[in-house]
Formats: structure tokens, C-alpha cells, sequence
């Protein structure tokens, strides 16, 4: 007998449907799988036989064609074990389903030896497609169930076992629905790591807030110890909080690489600190089957790369694409996908190899030329996507023994950037737009400068040799400097504020 089973794969983080079609006939006893399956699917024919006896269930001795269609598809993973076993029960007339509830099912799920439902990736990805696959329910395992619940008029069914899944196909127990997932965006004023704790740097938190308030790159120069790792994890703590879509955006990256876990959904801007020994496969994504990298599993949040310098530069250089189109794409010989990449960089470096260059404490032991090859690994045209560059120095010992000194909490520093964001948000109507992300035509009609601040910015435009992005991000800084002060025109002392945070140039003005 034949049947036919509904279930999905993901490719990049769309969900594509895959019709399990089951055939049970006379002949040897044998199991085959066809339609391009990868090693895991073939390797489920143990892991379904095994199953189903350790459930009590005997199937007749027949002949088992599998077909995953559309044949050209590539399929991956052991998602494929659930409807491939409801397929065979199916086709043995062990179970009565109604082609009309399999038409309108989706089936996910892995199946260990003992009949338990496994976890699955990528259920969240296919949970917002299907409806868009014309299908309105979802049978999952059980640890899915609420990522996938968060997705509205669609019926989210989990189950933990294969027994009490054949019972509720039986209708021997009734069909639970998990209920809709409901979300809290109120921002948390309460974080294990808090600006309030971190004493001095008052140019690196108004930086930061800038960064925050405006979606700006922003990376720290200084010495070992003076706080720029302190700075950048702190740095989520003072971001808004994310919004359905972003939540949902990110959940499903997450979903796809296996990496929610515990968690059912991000509810938190995700911060990714990659080791500098990473590969560009590890950062931008990839492998004969292609995963998200942190790039992609930094979306709406942030990405830190520490000691910027020690990472090979063909990796920094794949970052120029990503940075710029908010999405990376990996091209294979058998297919192509595209993953989403906007996050926030935020990079840390010594401003030499020693790391003492221009410290008041310590005596710089590199030679010139040292610090000028120690540089010149970072590229002008990486540089020129990075908008905001501050020099951290030491701390001094009066400032962390200043008692009479509160820093600003978290908390406070919010507060403070919120009429920046709702001046973006009632300029560009699209929460996805924000001043660092701006077109040239945006810039055109909302970067308005003073007489003295054109001025300002044409003097600089040649003594510092500014491209046309390094310029147009003078510009957007400036754009955030002046919502911040509740300014509808960028004003010089605005201008000069955005031409402060390029304190690289001033390190390569005095090396080369």
C-alpha cells in the first residue's frame, strides 16, 4: 500500500515542504530511501525498525520504498524519522488517518531507539512557513512545542513518545494544542553586568551610548586592562528591548543551528565574542552543508571581536559584505542560501603589539615600524565601515578609589538615549532603519547641517582624506549625536563630536 506524509527541511531560514511518500509491497524484506537523502536520513532505517519493536508494534514483512519528494532537494538531518515511521504504520493499515488531517499536517521529530521523540532543529523556521505551505498544524516533539506555538493560527501539536503519539492518531487519547506563546518586551532593568559598575570612561560610555542609540560599529583602542571588554558586554544592557520580529528572526537562526537548547525562544539581543583563532567558515558560516556563523547568530545583537589584529585578515575581510547588506550569502556547488547578519560590531585592539603605545604609565618597547605592520592588518575599507573608534586609556587609581563618584546605572543611561530612538522611529517609519544604516538619499534629506558645521566637515574632508563612506559616516554619527540633544539640525559642536571618534586616524597620523 501507499501513503503519503507531509513533513519539511530548511534551507538558509526559509522551511521548504517534503512529501514522505511510503510503499509497502511484496518482495524481499528491504528498507531504501531515495530522494537525495543525506547519511543521517539513510542511517534512520535502523533507527525506525528499532523503534517500533521496542513499542510493540510488528510491521509486515514487505518491501519499504521511501521517496523524499521533490527528489532534487537536498534533505539533511534526522527530522525526517517521525513521518517516515508514521508513513510506514500508515501504509500497513496500522493506522486510520483521514487524508484529510494528513494534508494539513506537518510531521518533525527524531526518534530514538526506545520510541522517545527527539528534538529537532529548525522546527521554528518551519513553523512560521507553513502556513505559507498551505498547511495549519504541526506535529513536533515536545521540547519544540513552545518555540513553535509562538507562530499565531496555527495548531502546534508535541509529543514525547511514539506510543502516545499512535494513541492520539488513534483517537484513543484527544489532541492537545499547545497554547499560543505569549512574549513580555518590557525591557529588564535588572543585568549581572551593569554600567554602574564600572568607574571613569566617560568618553567610552557616551560613545557606547551613541552606538546604542544609532545602530553605530563602534571599536576600542587601549591598553591591556584599562576595561574595553568590561565596555562591550555591557553594551546589550543599554539597547531597547527586541521586538516580536527580531525575536522570531533570531529565534529561528538559533532553532536552525541547534542552539536554543533550554531556551524556547531569544528573548535577549544575542552577544557573540568569537575567539580570534575562528575560521571564515566558523564566522561568516558554511560547510558542505552550510550553518549559520556568528555573524548570523549575532543578528539583532552583537558581535565582539577582541584583539582585533590577531584574527587572520581574509577572515576580518569577509566581514566587509555582511556589514554592509545585513545578510551573508554561501554559495555551494548544490545550492546557495543566505542567512541574515545585522548585528552591531563592537572590536577591542592594542595600539601596538605590546599594547603600551601612548600610555601615560607604561613605556611603549615597540619600534615604529613594529606598530605600523601591527596596523596595517586592519584594511581602510574595513575601517571605513566602523564608525565610531575611541581610545580607552588606563584607569587611574583615583578614579577607582573615588567614592563620592556614582556611575550611571544601565537604567539611566536607557532612558537617556530613548528620544533618539523615537526620533528615528518617527523619521523612517521602519523599525529595521536606524541613522547608522541610512542610504545616501536619507543622508541627503536628513543629515542638515549649519553653515558652521558645512564648513567644519569641508575643511576635514581633505585633510583627512576622507572616502565617501568614511564621510557619509561623519555624517550619521553626527545625525545621532544631534537626536540625542534633541537637535533637528546637525550643529558644529555635533560635527566635531562625530570627527572625535576617529581616534585611529590619530594613531596612523603618528606611525606612518
Amino acid at each position: 500500500m501507499h501513503t503519503k506524509i507531509f513533513s519539511a527541511t530548511t534551507i538558509g531560514v526559509d522551511a521548504h515542504c517534503v512529501e514522505v511518500e511510503v510503499d509497502l509491497s511484496l518482495g524481499l524484506m528491504n528498507f531504501f530511501i531515495v530522494g537525495l537523502p543525506d547519511t543521517a536520513i539513510k542511517e534512520s532505517r535502523q533507527r525506525i525498525q528499532t523503534a517500533l519493536k521496542n513499542c510493540g508494534i510488528r510491521i509486515p514483512d514487505r518491501k519499504i520504498t521511501v521517496n523524499l519528494a521533490p527528489a532534487d532537494l537536498k534533505k539533511e538531518g534526522t527530522l525526517f524519522d517521525l513521518p517516515i515511521a508514521v508513513g510506514i504504520l500508515q501504509a500497513a493499515k496500522l493506522l486510520s488517518i483521514p487524508s484529510t488531517f494528513l494534508d494539513e499536517t506537518i510531521f518533525m521529530g527524531e526518534l530514538s531507539l526506545d520510541g522517545t521523540i527527539k528534538p529537532a532543529k529548525g522546527v521554528l523556521s518551519v513553523a512560521c512557513d507553513a502556513l505559507r505551505l498551505k498547511k495549519k498544524r504541526l506535529i513536533v516533539p515536545q521540547e519544540n512545542a513552545k518555540e513553535a506555538a509562538l507562530i499565531k493560527d496555527l495548531e502546534i501539536i508535541g509529543v514525547k513518545t511514539l506510543v502516545e503519539l499512535i494513541a492520539l492518531l488513534r483517537n484513543e487519547k484527544p489532541l492537545t494544542v499547545q497554547p499560543h506563546t505569549q512574549l513580555n518586551f518590557k525591557k529588564d532593568t535588572k543585568f549581572s553586568c551593569d554600567f554602574s559598575q564600572v568607574k571613569g570612561q566617560e568618553q567610552a560610555k557616551r560613545a557606547l551610548k551613541i552606538a546604542a542609540a544609532g545602530r553605530h560599529n563602534i571599536l576600542f583602542i587601549g591598553p591591556p586592562g584599562s576595561g574595553k571588554t568590561m565596555l562591550a558586554r555591557r553594551l546589550a544592557t543599554i539597547m531597547p528591548p527586541m521586538s516580536f520580529e527580531e525575536i522570531v528572526q533570531t529565534s529561528k537562526i538559533y532553532s536552525i543551528s541547534g542552539k536554543l537548547k533550554d531556551k524556547s525562544l531569544m528573548m535577549n539581543r544575542p552577544f557573540r565574542a568569537p575567539h580570534h583563532t575562528i575560521s571564515q567558515a566558523g564566522l561568516v558560516g558554511g560547510g558542505s552543508s552550510p550553518q549559520p556563523g556568528e555573524i548570523s547568530l549575532a543578528h539583532h545583537g552583537i558581535l565582539f571581536l577582541d584583539e582585533l589584529t590577531e584574527f587572520k585578515r581574509d577572515t576580518l575581510e569577509v566581514l566587509r559584505q555582511p556589514l554592509e547588506n545585513k545578510e551573508v550569502s554561501i554559495s555551494r556547488a548544490l545550492q546557495s542560501v543566505s542567512y541574515p547578519s545585522s548585528f552591531l560590531l563592537v572590536a577591542a585592539l592594542n595600539p601596538c603589539p605590546c599594547g603600551f603605545y601612548g600610555d601615560r604609565k607604561k613605556t611603549c618597547s615597540c619600534s615604529p615600524q613594529q606598530i605600523s605592520r601591527y596596523l596595517q592588518k586592519l584594511s581602510g575599507p574595513l575601517l571605513d565601515r566602523i564608525d565610531l573608534q575611541i581610545h580607552v586609556p588606563g584607569i587611574e587609581y583615583e578614579t577607582i578609589k573615588n567614592k563620592g563618584l556614582t556611575p550611571a546605572s544601565s537604567e539611566e543611561m536607557y532612558q537617556s538615549i530613548v528620544p533618539a530612538l523615537k526620533s528615528q522611529q518617527e523619521r523612517f517609519k521602519d523599525p529595521t532603519c536606524w541613522n547608522a544604516t541610512m542610504q545616501s538619499d536619507q543622508i541627503e534629506n536628513y543629515c542638515l547641517l549649519s553653515d558652521d558645521a558645512e564648513k567644519i566637515i569641508k575643511k576635514v574632508f581633505d585633510k583627512l582624506h576622507l572616502s565617501m563612506r568614511g564621510y557619509h559616516k561623519v555624517l550619521k554619527v553626527a545625525r545621532t549625536i544631534a537626536d540625542l540633544e534633541k537637535s533637528t539640525t546637525i550643529e558644529e559642536v555635533h560635527i566635531k563630536e562625530s570627527l572625535g571618534y576617529r581616534s585611529l586616524d590619530k594613531y596612523f597620523e603618528k606611525t606612518f
